[in-house]
C-alpha cells in the first residue's frame, strides 16, 4: 500500500506540476472540469450505494458548466451566477415532479444541488486562482501547503498516531497526525513563499496554519460522508490513494478560501 501510495504521489506531483507551470491555461482548465466530472460521478455513485436517487447525469452536466463558465468568462448577465444556479434548481424541480414515484423527492433534490455545489462550484475556484496575475504562483502554493497537511498526517499518523482524532469519523486519523499535518503546512508554506512574491512575508506562515486547518476539515467532512455511505474510498482510481475525492477533499475547502483573501485581503 505505501509504495502504491508513493508512486501515485510522485505521478500526480509531476503531472500537476506540468499543468500548473508549462502547459497553457486552456489545458488546466480542462484537467479541472474532468477532475470535477469524475469528484461528482464517485458522489452520486456513493449516495447510490445508500439507496439515494439523485439525479447524478444532470449533476454532473450543471456541474461540469460552471468551471467551462468560468474559464470562458461567461456572463450572460451581471449577476449570471444567481441566473444559473436558478435555473439548475428550477429544473431539478420539474424533473422531481415528472418522476414516477414520490419518494426521496428531499433527499434526491437536495443531494443533487449539494454535489453541484460541494465539488463543482467550490472546486472551481481553483480556476479562477489560475486566471488572476500570478495564478501559476497562486495554485501551486496553494496545492502544496494544502497537500503537505495531508502527508504530514498520513506520515505522522502512520508512525507516532496514538490519540483517536474523531473515532465515530475516521477511527485511523489521530491527534499525532493532525498535528504533523498541521506543522507540515506551515513549513510548506514557507518553502513556497517564493511562488507567490505578492503575499507579504508576515502572512506566510499564517496563511499555512489556516490552510492546513482548513484542508484537515475538508478531508474530514469526506471521510464522513464515505463512513456514511459505508465504503473505504470514493473510488479505486488512484492505487493506493482512492478516487478523486480522496485526492481533491481537502483542496475543496481551501479553494475558495485562499481566493477570497488574494481578492480581499491582499
Amino acid at each position: 500500500m505505501f509504495i502504491s501510495r508513493l508512486i501515485s504521489s510522485i505521478l500526480i506531483l509531476a503531472f500537476v506540476c506540468l499543468t500548473i507551470f508549462v502547459f497553457p491555461n486552456w489545458f488546466f482548465g480542462f484537467v479541472a472540469t474532468l477532475m470535477i466530472i469524475a469528484g461528482l460521478f464517485e458522489f452520486y455513485s456513493m449516495l447510490e450505494k445508500r439507496s439515494i436517487l439523485a439525479y447524478k447525469y444532470f449533476g454532473i452536466l450543471v456541474g461540469m458548466a460552471i468551471p467551462l463558465s468560468i474559464y470562458l468568462d461567461f456572463r450572460l448577465t451581471s449577476g449570471w451566477e444567481f441566473l444559473f444556479i436558478t435555473s439548475a434548481c428550477l429544473i431539478i424541480f420539474v424533473m422531481q415532479l415528472t418522476r414516477g414515484d414520490t419518494q426521496q423527492a428531499i433527499v434526491s433534490v437536495s443531494t443533487t444541488l449539494f454535489g453541484i455545489l460541494y465539488i463543482s462550484w467550490f472546486f472551481s475556484f481553483l480556476i479562477r486562482l489560475k486566471l488572476l496575475s500570478g495564478g501559476a504562483g497562486f495554485v501551486a502554493f496553494l496545492i502544496f501547503t494544502t497537500k503537505a497537511s495531508d502527508m504530514g498526517a498520513y506520515v505522522v499518523g502512520s508512525m507516532m498516531g496514538r490519540h483517536s482524532l474523531i473515532q465515530r469519523i475516521s477511527p485511523k486519523k489521530t491527534w499525532e497526525g493532525a498535528i504533523g499535518g498541521f506543522l507540515s503546512s506551515i513549513l510548506v508554506a514557507y518553502l513556497c513563499k517564493g511562488l507567490v512574491p505578492q503575499i507579504p512575508s508576515s502572512h506566510i506562515l499564517y496563511l499555512g496554519a489556516f490552510l492546513g486547518v482548513i484542508g484537515q476539515i475538508g478531508d474530514l467532512y469526506e471521510s464522513l460522508l464515505k463512513r456514511d455511505c459505508q465504503i473505504k474510498d470514493a473510488s479505486g482510481l488512484f492505487p493506493g490513494l482512492g478516487g478523486m475525492l480522496d485526492i481533491i477533499d481537502s483542496i475543496i475547502f481551501t479553494a475558495p478560501i485562499f481566493y477570497f483573501y488574494i481578492k480581499y485581503v491582499l
